[in-house]
């Protein structure tokens, strides 16, 4: 479906010329001043408003202010001939996203509609999701519309009702405690505890106390009795994170704990029931530790009734940007900081990086950028190094001041026409030789692109 636009100005010359420029990209509506514009906005679904500061008699602050007023406001960009950093800081607070200045160059407005479309297409596809998942599963935590979350989220809501045990496998990083929290809330028994044990960080002797308690007296130091944390979280949820890591000798017990639903405190021949259910994880292949002989078969088949498979990040590309959205409101949030979108240049990087580290790393890397960000955009210089592969610039290669211009500054000694050409034949790689895309990817116009490829013979 086409995107709409409407560009509100009072000077014919600008609304006809923006209209020839836009309307092979966009479903194109005009207005001459507010009352126009209003009526145009209140009957057609408008996706992305180019309103002029000053309309005649009229003001684009008051359309501005209108517009955001509506059920489902436009992403609106105020233009003007009369710009300052005062009316910028105005025009955002009144809900623009973003500020240009006149004369217009007609590629800058066309790459900012179409980085406006993309966020607001991002925004409304993690309002959708938020929908379709509950906030109180814990499931909003795992939003994305790749085929391999989705299973994720299917299998969760399949499972989280029954008492069948649960074992998740991933790399670290990937979201498993995530999901543990998600099958404990949808378990049927969410007003228990869930109770979390980390079992890579605790010794053998200190782990088996943890997880089955002790009596007093039962070794040295134990001065009184000790309830574990089977006991704990009777009635609810075990979770036991890096199952992998547990010695030969737990294995035993926690076996027969799944197996009879009872436990024994050190110390004690006493037998305690239990009601339990038990969510186990690792970043191991548990499966491989069984055939080296690592891990009992016996407790990988009662652990492994059902499997939750956690897809790395680099598996689930279409999920990076979406992810990365939700964390920059997060982060913004959590800051005290106006949500600012992500540079087209920081936006290629973050598809193009493998992250090793999963979510975990995007989200830490999205929350640097919140933080070290003081431009309209997070760009590449804000990301950390580790995500660059660099160490971070002297001094910013790229600005972007507030009304949107791109501006080159040192250092000098690159080779310009050599970073084009390569950044071109990247994009057209990424893009699979798509020109539209590539053209997206590059933050310029498929025109501009097209007469680029010419002049260049890229």
């Amino acid at each position: 479906m086409t995107p709409t636009l409407l560009i509100a100005d009072d000077e014919r010359a600008t609304r006809d010329g923006l209209r020839s420029a836009l309307e092979e990209e966009f479903d194109v509506f005009t207005a001459s001043n507010h009352a126009e514009a209003m009526s145009v906005l209140k009957s057609e679904p408008i996706d992305l408003l180019l309103t002029d500061l000053r309309m005649g008699g009229d003001s684009g602050m008051d359309l501005l202010s209108d517009a955001m007023k509506l059920p489902t406001p436009p992403v609106a960009i105020m233009m003007t001939a009369y710009g300052s950093v005062d009316t910028a800081v105005e025009a955002m607070r009144r809900g623009a996203w973003h500020f240009v200045t006149k004369p217009l160059n007609l590629d800058e407005v066309e790459m900012l509609l179409k980085r406006a479309l993309r966020n607001r297409k991002l925004e409304t596809e993690n309002t959708q999701l938020r929908a379709q998942i509950s906030d109180s599963s814990g499931l909003e935590r795992l939003a994305g519309k790749s085929p391999a979350i989705q299973r994720v989220i299917e299998v969760v809501r399949q499972v989280a009702p029954t008492r069948a045990t649960v074992l998740i496998e991933g790399e670290s990083g990937t979201g498993k405690e995530v999901v543990a929290h998600a099958i404990h809330r949808l378990s049927g028994r969410p007003a228990e505890k869930l109770v979390i044990v980390h079992c890579a960080a605790l010794a053998p002797q200190i782990l088996e106390s943890e997880l089955f308690g002790h009596e007093k007296g039962a070794f040295t130091g134990a001065v009184q009795r000790r309830i574990g944390r089977f006991e704990q979280a009777d009635g609810g949820t075990l979770f036991l994170d890096e199952i992998g890591e547990i010695d030969a000798s737990i294995q035993v017990k926690l076996l027969r704990a799944l197996s009879e639903r009872t436990i024994e405190r050190v110390g004690s021949n006493n037998t305690v029931k239990v009601d339990v259910r038990l969510v186990a994880a690792t970043n191991k292949n548990l499966a491989a530790m069984v055939a080296r002989g690592d891990f009992r078969e016996d407790l990988y088949f009662r652990l492994n009734v059902v499997r939750v498979g956690m897809p790395p990040l680099r598996e689930r590309a279409e999920d990076i940007v979406l992810l990365a959205g939700t964390f920059l409101k997060e982060f913004a949030e959590e800051n005290g900081r106006p949500v600012k979108p992500l540079s087209d240049a920081a936006i290629l990087r973050i598809m193009e990086y493998p992250w090793p580290g999963n979510v975990r790393e995007l989200r830490t890397a999205i929350e640097h950028g919140v933080v070290m960000s003081n431009d309209p955009v997070i760009d590449l210089r804000h990301l950390p190094a580790s995500v660059l592969g660099e160490a971070p610039l002297p001094s910013p290669a790229v600005t972007v001041p507030i009304d949107g211009k791109i501006t080159l500054a040192a250092p000098r000694e690159f080779n310009l026409h050599a970073l084009e050409t390569s950044a071109i034949r990247s994009a057209l790689a990424q893009a699979g030789g798509n020109r539209t895309r590539a053209a997206e990817l590059l933050g310029i116009s498929r025109r501009t692109l097209q007469r680029k490829l010419k002049e260049e013979e890229v």
